[in-house]
């Protein structure tokens, strides 16, 4: 079935829990950018999610937790502008909302009150049930992200799958059913085996968007940088490759060097012209100008220097 190049109405909490129900599946893709932004909503992206991931593909942070809140709420502003009809996610950065419930609260509002989310993404397990109560208390909607969590990567022992085991799982089950009685309002499941991943949103009510957690989850979501081949991160073997931007880019450049080196841009046609005759006003003011004036010179008498550029 063919989609629509945008949505005519605004994606919503209530839009995703019709296509839950109706079997729907919709995509979601990372952003961090105005333009691309704009481009993802004219390609018919129903789901964006502004992630912490910004820390590694566009500054250069070789995981996710130096990212800053202003810093990526200024960002989450800018995809906000570029894909108005788009149900976007904000993704809170690491320590803005594990220290207590009320700073959770207060980081959350802002990306709802300043940056125009509609919903902000926690990388949470059952200890965190009671900041996932209390943000939904607070009217902030959660989507409580669970399985691999880069925000913990320390304490995973680096990006490794989780519930391949038996109690694992079990865990992660049992986790997703205690989110969606603290009010969460989608899961977000990554890194987790298909099997459990079709368990959980088999036996949820809430929409589970799926990374690198198979084709059963309602929605599925990959960093943009993955998915472009744009070489950055920690790119996931699973993930479908739609462009290979690292070999498009690499080759703009090349191609921009060699130009400038060899002196085949900027060329005359480039430029901005100067109709002649204010031309040969400047050279005549100049000429003009008592010896010792800023940019006195003598009169210019070849006439192939006055010539205006084509």
């Amino acid at each position: 079935m063919l989609r629509p190049m945008q949505p005519k109405t605004k994606v919503t909490l209530a839009t995703l829990q019709s296509w839950k129900r109706e079997r729907r599946k919709f995509p979601v893709l990372t952003c961090y950018d105005y333009t691309t932004s704009r481009l993802m909503a004219e390609a018919g992206v129903d789901v964006i999610l502004v992630g912490d991931t910004y820390g590694e593909v566009c500054l250069g942070h070789t995981t996710t937790l130096p990212v800053k809140i202003d810093h990526l709420l200024t960002v989450t502003e800018a995809v906000r502008r570029g894909a108005p009809h788009a149900f976007v996610i904000g993704d809170m950065p690491y320590l803005t909302y594990q220290v207590s419930a009320t700073e959770a609260i207060r980081n959350a509002g802002r990306f709802m009150a300043e940056a125009g989310c509609d919903a902000v993404k926690l990388e949470v397990d059952r200890r965190l049930a009671g900041t996932v109560e209390a943000l939904a208390t607070a009217s902030i909607p959660v989507i409580a992200h669970l399985g691999l969590k880069p925000q913990s990567i320390h304490a995973h022992g680096g990006y490794r799958a989780q519930g391949k085991d038996a109690p694992g799982a079990l865990d992660l089950v049992d986790d997703a059913a205690l989110m969606e009685s603290a009010g969460a309002v989608a899961l977000l499941l990554e890194a987790v085996p298909i099997e459990v991943a079709e368990l959980i949103a088999q036996r949820t009510t809430l929409p589970v968007i799926g990374c690198v957690a198979g084709p059963h989850c309602d929605g599925t979501v990959v960093v943009l940088h993955d998915m472009l081949g744009y070489s950055a991160g920690h790119p996931p073997r699973s993930v479908k490759r739609y462009a290979n931007l690292h070999e498009v880019l690499t080759g703009a450049f090349r191609e921009y060097v060699n130009d400038i080196v060899g002196e085949k841009f900027p060329t005359r046609a480039h430029g901005v012209a100067m109709p002649a005759e204010e031309l040969e006003a400047l050279h005549d003011a100049l000429a003009a100008r008592a010896p010792g004036e800023p940019g006195a010179r003598a009169r210019r008498t070849d006439t192939a220097a006055r010539q205006p550029l084509a």
